[in-house]
C-alpha cells in the first residue's frame, strides 16, 4: 500500500540507504540521526515535498514523492525503493498510482523527472507510470569524476493514463 511518511519511519529510512550504494544519489543518510534530518525536511512546515512511503504492512520498502511547484501547477516527481524489495514491480505500480494521484486529487498539470542513462531499471519505472521520455540531458551529473547523461520524462493531466494495478493509498497514520 501508499501511505504517507512517518517521522517514526527514520530506522526503515537508513536500513533502505544503506541497502545499496546507489541510494547515496537520493539523499545523504548514513546515520539514524542523518534519516531523522531527512524526514524533517521532508515534512518541514514550509516544506513543497508530498512523500508517501510504499509499505508492506506497516513497513517502509520505498517512497515515492513529488516536489509541488504551485505557481505553475507542476511537480518533480522522485522515487526509491530499499534494495531487497527492487524486482517486483511496486516502484512502478507505486508511482503510476501516486502520479495519478497528483494529477487528478492533488490538482498538479505535469509531472516531470530525471534519471541517469546508466539506471534502465528508473526509466522502466517512469514509462510504467506513463511518463513520457522528452529527451537526453548531457553531462548533466559528476559522478565519481565521470559526467553522466541523464533522460528527461515528463507526463500532463491529457496524457493518456497508463493501465495499472493501482496500489491502495492511506492518507494519514
Amino acid at each position: 500500500m501508499l501511505r504517507r511518511l512517518r517521522a517514526s519511519d527514520a530506522p526503515a529510512v537508513h536500513a533502505a540507504f544503506a541497502s545499496a550504494d546507489d541510494m547515496a544519489r537520493q539523499g545523504d543518510v548514513a546515520t539514524s540521526e542523518d534519516a531523522e534530518r531527512y524526514l524533517a525536511h521532508l515534512f518541514a512546515d514550509d516544506s513543497s515535498h508530498e512523500p508517501w512511503a510504499i509499505a508492506e504492512g506497516d513497513e517502509l520498502i520505498g517512497l515515492v514523492a513529488v516536489t509541488v511547484d504551485e505557481e505553475n501547477l507542476s511537480g518533480w516527481f522522485w522515487y526509491w525503493m530499499t534494495h531487497h524489495a527492487r524486482g517486483r514491480g511496486l516502484t512502478g505500480r507505486a508511482a503510476a498510482t501516486v502520479a495519478h494521484w497528483a494529477l487528478t486529487e492533488r490538482g498538479l498539470e505535469r509531472l516531470e523527472l530525471g534519471h541517469r542513462v546508466n539506471n534502465p531499471a528508473s526509466g522502466a519505472v517512469a514509462r510504467r507510470a506513463g511518463f513520457v521520455k522528452e529527451g537526453t540531458e548531457r553531462g548533466k551529473f559528476l559522478v565519481d569524476g565521470q559526467r553522466i547523461d541523464v533522460d528527461t520524462y515528463g507526463r500532463l493531466r491529457t496524457d493518456p493514463p497508463p493501465e495499472f494495478a493501482a496500489l491502495p493509498m492511506v492518507d494519514g497514520g
